[in-house]
């Protein structure tokens, strides 16, 4: 098969530009930058400061082009005159850098990460800090398009695209190349828009990419359409942006846009740009597309008394504007720990993210029932896993399930076995070995309004994914709950007969700490239920953690509890009573707690968490102090596992209860070995359990 050639554009008439509206913009952005580096910069009234200063014009050039009703446009920090082409007040953009109320993060985000939620026009979906971060984003809104017009009926979304801004250094990340593969191995309506000036920071683009130029080296990239032009001319600039949103437009498939544009300031305001030669700046200025854009519109289209008055008309409405935002009080101290999680889970409520998931939509989630309805014998886990998946797959046709083997082959667990056969590979289907690409592609679809449900195939290897995990998390607190990305992470891991570096590690702590991830961890098939249901129905993203070990095991089995069955996160369960002591445990470790109290001959009560983001600090707390022992068992390391956490709460907040230490038994600091020998060692076991839970006893 032949690569796709690249497009070649021809003489066309000149695309339908509004170049009042345009110059406008550019003159507006142009004062914003002026007045945050001459004035609000120097008195600390903004702290961070990234002028767009030459890339302005073609900014403000595609904004125009931008009309779908559901386009999607994934931005960088400094995309703010693309912002405001789209639509973005001059109020919000600096309120947002001067930190003040109502701004787009409520003094939470650095204010050149901009969004803009939007259901009648394109929506800005949330920048982040990192380079190359919205890349896989963007993807997932193109493959929601295409999912939303072909399998939902949506006729918007059939004729609007996605769009994905970045500077030419972001290339080099794994993000750029991981929305690359699956744009063009899917043919989806992306537009990858890249900003070439030259430099990433201080570095030159030919340390970035060999040559210093992507689309020359893209050029035989198969799938992809590549367009190559120099903002120094904005006329023909315009023709080249306009063919490209139009072929991305009619055509669906992937079109990559690089624009060289001149670096006419510093990275941030901070940058003095001394490692540039006088003379590159010279030439940087000259190229200004600002300057040609004067000379190709005076006298053509405008006096220059005309474009004095524009010049004058935006310098007047930034003062105006920064006079309407110092009035403005700052973000109110006691708010800054609201909306780490959803706050309201009612369509229609004022609390409610405006962009993402279901709720946004206007969708309810069915209620369901904490009281199980048990159906016939027993299951492994694995197959209440399996079976909840269906049945919410049948219920709500915008629930997706993806990642790497689950489609034919029914993943590497056997979890999504015969999915595909009965919902279609258009809802249950393979991706490319990319774990940032799966999540990121997650987060862009819960964006759009659909219910992603990615599978990381062992816990390991989300480690690739943490730059989005960690943007997903945080997006609800960091827009002030403007935005939200609900999924659900599926993610199996710990040991299964033998360990290894690789497979078997568990690590849930790390998943705990990152802010925004309710975290569940069950030990058996009536809980996996019961918890995996909860988290589909749910408005905040979750990590659902399979242990490997209980997949199949006979202890975890349990007769299946309904179709309507749902836990809640946070409660957990007291599997046997006692007054000698607390055992504390999740996951696997579970069922050898059971184990160990009958072995110690002890009589305890056995707490079975389940979920650790939120984790039921009353139900331990109240074990405890009737108890007044406790002996936490883990998986994971003990050096700040989880355990640490619970005695640290016990340690506060029932120290004069305790008759002994809190004790853990955990794994020590090393990986989880392969040889079964060493794993025993290593691994609490029954035995070892008893003896800690007797000395404990004792004391």
């Amino acid at each position: 098969m032949s690569a796709i050639p690249s497009l070649v554009v021809r003489p066309v008439p000149a695309p339908p530009v509004d170049w009042g509206r345009l110059v406008s913009t550019v003159m507006r952005s142009r004062a914003l930058d002026d007045l945050e580096e001459t004035r609000l910069l120097p008195a600390r009234k903004v702290l961070y400061q990234f002028s767009a200063r030459g890339h302005d014009v073609t900014q403000a050039l595609l904004g125009q082009f931008l009309t779908g009703e559901c386009d999607g446009v994934a931005v960088y920090y400094r995309s703010r005159p693309l912002a405001l082409a789209l639509g973005l007040e001059l109020d919000d953009a600096l309120a947002s850098t001067m930190m003040r109320a109502g701004s787009m993060s409520e003094g939470r985000d650095i204010g050149v990460v901009f969004n803009l939620p939007r259901r009648g026009g394109a929506c800005v979906l949330p920048a982040c800090g990192g380079v190359g971060a919205q890349y896989t984003p963007a993807v997932g809104w193109a493959q929601a398009l295409v999912y939303r017009a072909t399998e939902l009926g949506d006729e918007a979304a059939s004729t609007s695209i996605a769009v994905v801004h970045g500077g030419e250094a972001s290339t080099a990340t794994n993000g750029f190349w991981a929305a690359l593969n699956v744009a063009t191995t899917q043919q989806l309506p992306l537009l990858f828009y890249v900003e070439d000036n030259g430099y990433g920071i201080s570095v030159p683009a030919t340390t970035q990419t060999p040559g210093g130029d992507i689309a020359a080296n893209l050029r035989s990239f198969r799938g992809l359409t590549v367009l190559d032009g120099d903002s120094a001319d904005p006329k023909e600039a315009a023709r080249l942006i306009h063919a490209a949103v139009s072929r991305v437009r009619t055509q669906r498939t992937p079109v990559l846009l690089r624009l060289a544009v001149p670096r006419l300031a510093g990275h941030s305001g901070q940058d003095t740009q001394a490692y540039r030669s006088a003379e590159e700046l010279a030439h940087a200025r000259a190229r200004d597309p600002l300057r040609a854009l004067h000379e190709q519109l005076v006298p053509a289209e405008f006096s220059e008394q005309d474009w004095h008055e524009l010049e004058a008309g935006a310098r007047a409405e930034v003062e105006c504007a920064l006079q309407r935002v110092e009035a403005r009080p700052l973000p109110v101290a006691a708010e800054a720990t609201r909306h780490v999680y959803a706050e309201s889970d009612t369509v229609g409520d004022a609390l409610l993210q405006r962009q993402g998931g279901l709720r946004a939509e206007g969708i309810e989630a069915p209620a369901g029932t904490a009281v199980p309805a048990p159906d016939g014998s027993r299951i492994n886990m694995v197959s209440a896993i399996r079976r909840t998946l269906a049945s919410e797959l049948a219920i709500n046709p915008r629930m997706l399930v993806f990642g790497e083997d689950v489609g034919r082959k029914g993943g590497v667990h056997a979890a999504t076995l015969g999915l595909q056969e009965r919902f279609g590979v258009e809802r249950v289907f393979d991706t490319s070995l990319s774990e940032e690409g799966i999540i990121g592609r997650a987060t862009g679809m819960a964006l759009a309004g659909l219910l992603p449900v990615p599978e990381i195939q062992f816990r390991k290897y989300a480690d690739p994914a943490t730059e989005q995990l960690n943007d997903c998390g945080t997006m609800r607190w960091r827009t002030a709950n403007r935005y939200a990305a609900p999924m659900v992470v599926r993610m199996p891991g710990g040991y299964f007969k033998c360990g290894d570096p690789w497979h078997s590690q568990s690590n849930e702590v790390q998943f705990v700490h990152a802010i925004g991830w309710r975290v569940a961890m069950p030990s058996n098939a009536e809980d996996a239920v019961g918890l995996l249901r909860s988290a589909l129905r749910g408005n905040d993203p979750v990590i659902f953690f399979e242990h490997r070990a209980m997949l199949d095991a006979a202890w975890a089995r349990r007769p299946y509890p309904g179709d309507d069955y749902v836990i809640p996160f946070g409660r957990a369960r007291t599997l046997r009573t006692g007054d000698a002591a607390t055992v504390v445990s999740w996951g696997a470790m579970v069922e050898r707690c059971l184990l160990a109290t009958d072995q110690a001959g002890i009589d305890a009560d056995v707490i079975d968490l389940r979920t650790l983001a939120p984790w039921d600090r009353e139900a331990v707390l109240a074990s405890v102090r009737r108890t007044r022992r406790c002996l936490i068992v883990h998986e994971d390391n003990v050096t700040a596992g989880f355990g640490a956490e619970i005695a640290a709460v016990l340690s506060r907040e029932a120290f004069y209860d305790l008759d002994a230490p809190v004790e853990r038994l955990a794994m020590p600091d090393v990986p989880s070995p392969h040889s079964a020998v060493l794993l025993d060692a290593v691994l609490p076991g029954v035995e070892g359990i008893a003896l800690a839970l007797g000395a404990l006893a004792r004391a």
